[in-house]
């Protein structure tokens, strides 16, 4: 299971994990536009339920422009995550280049009150060479 998943994180018994895929489908290259789905799997290892509240992501594209996007929780939930749960969905970033990465943290709250933010991994956007 764990070979899906391509970069991993861990805060306070919280794994983050993500996998990502081009998708040429949905790119225009000859349009400038290239387009990637990402999979994250939030574990929690630790002894306590949490709660994700709010995201932040920092987006940087080929030539090295930083996009920053916050929000209140991931597709469209603040899931609770009990010990032992995990948590997954998919999403997706749009670049105007064939490269980039995203990085980024939650913001959880744990059922004793406690806030922190998880780490999650930075990983790449590449699109494969386009052969010619």
């Amino acid at each position: 299971m764990k070979a899906l998943f391509t970069e991993e994180a861990e805060t306070r018994g919280i794994v983050v994990r993500v996998s990502v895929s081009y998708l040429p489908e949905q790119s225009e290259p000859q349009r400038g536009r290239w387009f990637w789905a990402y999979h994250i799997r939030i574990e929690n290892a630790g002894s306590f339920t949490v709660q994700l509240l709010t995201r932040h992501w920092t987006i940087t594209d080929g030539r090295g422009s930083r996009h920053s996007v916050e929000g209140e929780g991931v597709v469209g939930e603040q899931p609770m995550i009990e010990p032992g749960a995990s948590f997954d969905y998919v999403s997706g970033c749009p670049l105007s280049t064939p490269t980039g990465s995203m990085q980024g943290t939650y913001h959880m709250i744990a059922e004793d009150g406690s806030a922190f933010d998880v780490a999650i991994p930075s990983f790449a956007l590449l699109a494969p060479a386009v052969m010619g």
